[in-house]
């Protein structure tokens, strides 16, 4: 593949900055912003195994459950059931296109606001429910505070970030949900066993918890100096940004963000300008990225992996505590990305996980074949089949979670113009949250009829998206954000949407050299 580095003015282009305390602070703050998603993708599933609120709420499915003589693969297969968790993420699509106008034209920290408190309103909501149609107005309250949580917090981090250690600090947002998830697996666990089986509203209702650290977090953020100099703020973002930077030395990247954003208000409608040739490039992985990483079929681990667990023959208790074990190795994974990203590339991880995922899933698949067969027939797994199954299903886990789950947010967020970035933005939410929900919503039938084969299902996915990652995703490892348009010219296939007067962008002196990326 052609191969390009970013050079101006005959030496390499680099903003000086340093990594500030103040920098570091902020974003671990911003980045909790993902806590949200996290726990709320870690609680549906567990709650929906534990049989005291299946019995009050999708009671055909309990008696299914405990019906000794039903197909394994057949027992949670239940559209309302797969409602409870999927509409959430039909929300948050929706949100997410509100989202782009709000973080435009208020700023990143009040779209975060907007998020945490609408999420605190659906936790509430939840945990005090009396029927199924409170648990479903409750999801589409946490769905529209997920929606703007996940529109703002990539497009803050990145714009804060340091662009050397912009992956770093970016991919603190897929940490905290992978944090999250740990933390509703580990309630879970206990809140199961509380006698009188009212833990499940412990488990919903805590949502509280991490909504209320995002909506505080987002009332002492500093705006990001994009953010303000979009709005005309300059003097105050010129201020900010030599504060976040530690360095008076800013103006080379200070002119730079002035440019893009007075480009970007030649726009009159971001959403049509998506649509030019120019944005081809972007719009592309706008939409492919995030329809890649939900076919991963990550979620159907996350979302039901105690539901998953149970159904492949664990007891009730194994099943939440191999839940527990799996987001140990989620979190675990995703501090390798953390520190891998900026040293090894975004290109690397992306293979690497690709293949060792697709690995994973084929051994599953035998190993769940092998065992119950196309009849699924009850059963529990001895001992040694049991740690095999988890085992593989850990290092599947851990693929994922250095590679597409936080590289999935990281590289959208950070290869948009300043012109197109909020609507490209809610266009990169809305196609994650569209297939979040489609994967959710069809799982559990998929799994009734597909049987094992679900896995290899995932796993054609899963060659397909490396195929796409290998042949058409530049590397944008240490490229800075306002500079990220070079790289789609040196490509060998974008460079045929992206000409030079579209690379201008006002910067002068700024020419292309071999030997920067593969």
């Amino acid at each position: 593949m052609p191969a390009v580095g970013i050079v101006a003015g005959g030496s390499n282009q680099a903003y000086p900055g340093n990594l500030t305390l103040y920098v570091t602070v902020t974003c671990i703050v911003a980045a909790m912003g993902g806590l949200i998603f996290g726990y709320d993708i870690g609680i549906s599933g567990g709650v929906t195994s534990m049989d005291s609120f299946l019995d009050k709420f999708f009671h055909a499915v309990f008696v299914k459950k405990n019906k000794k003589t039903t197909n394994q693969y057949c027992q949670y297969d239940s559209e309302t059931l797969t409602l409870f968790t999927s509409s959430l993420y039909l929300a948050a699509l929706l949100s997410s296109l509100v989202a782009s106008t709000v973080t435009r034209t208020f700023g990143r920290k009040w779209s975060m606001l907007f998020g945490g408190v609408l999420f605190c309103s659906g936790a509430i909501i939840n945990g005090a429910a009396k029927a199924v149609w409170m648990l479903i107005v409750g999801r589409i309250l946490l769905g529209f505070g997920i929606g703007f949580a996940n529109q703002s917090v990539p497009l803050y981090l990145s714009e804060m970030a340091p662009y050397k250690y912009r992956g770093a600090l970016n991919i603190g947002f897929q940490l905290s949900i992978t944090v999250g998830i740990l933390i509703a697996n580990v309630l879970n666990f206990f809140f199961a066993k509380i006698k009188g089986g009212w833990g499940w509203r412990l488990s919903l209702g805590g949502a509280v918890v991490p909504a209320l650290i995002i909506t505080v977090g987002s009332l002492v953020l500093p705006d990001t100096p994009n953010s303000m100099i979009e709005r005309g703020r300059r003097d105050e973002a010129r201020h900010q940004l030599k504060r976040i930077r530690g360095v008076d030395d800013i103006d080379a990247e200070f002119n730079d963000l002035v440019a893009a954003s007075e480009a970007s208000k030649q726009v009159q409608n971001p959403w049509t300008n998506l649509l030019k040739k120019k944005y081809r490039p972007h719009l592309t992985m706008a939409i492919l990225i995030p329809f890649f990483q939900q076919l991963t079929g990550i979620n159907v681990i996350m979302f039901y992996a105690p539901v998953l667990f149970n159904t492949i023959g664990f007891g009730n208790d194994a099943a939440l505590m191999s839940a527990v074990i799996t987001g140990i190795v989620n979190v675990a994974s995703t501090v390798v990305s953390i520190y891998g990203v900026d040293k090894w590339g975004r290109r690397f991880l992306f293979l690497e996980g690709g293949v060792q995922m697709f690995i994973c899933q084929v051994v599953v698949a035998a190993a769940i074949g092998a065992k119950f067969g196309i009849d699924g027939d009850p059963g529990q797994l001895p001992k040694w089949y049991a740690i095999v199954v988890v085992l593989f299903i850990c290092i599947y886990v851990a693929g994922f979670a250095w590679s597409w789950g936080p590289l999935g947010w990281l590289v959208p967020s950070e290869i948009f113009p300043l012109e197109i970035r909020s609507a490209a933005q809610s266009v990169n939410v809305s196609v994650n949250m569209l297939f979040t929900f489609i994967v959710a919503q069809v799982f559990l039938t998929m799994l009734c009829h597909l049987k094992f084969g679900l896995f290899i299902f995932f796993a054609f996915f899963v060659i397909l998206m490396s195929i796409f990652i290998f042949f058409f995703l530049p590397e944008t490892k240490g490229i800075p954000i306002e500079e990220m348009s070079q790289v789609w010219k040196s490509h060998w296939y974008w460079k045929r949407f992206v000409h030079d007067s579209h690379l201008a962008n006002g910067k002068g002196g700024v020419e292309m050299k071999s030997g920067g990326y593969a």
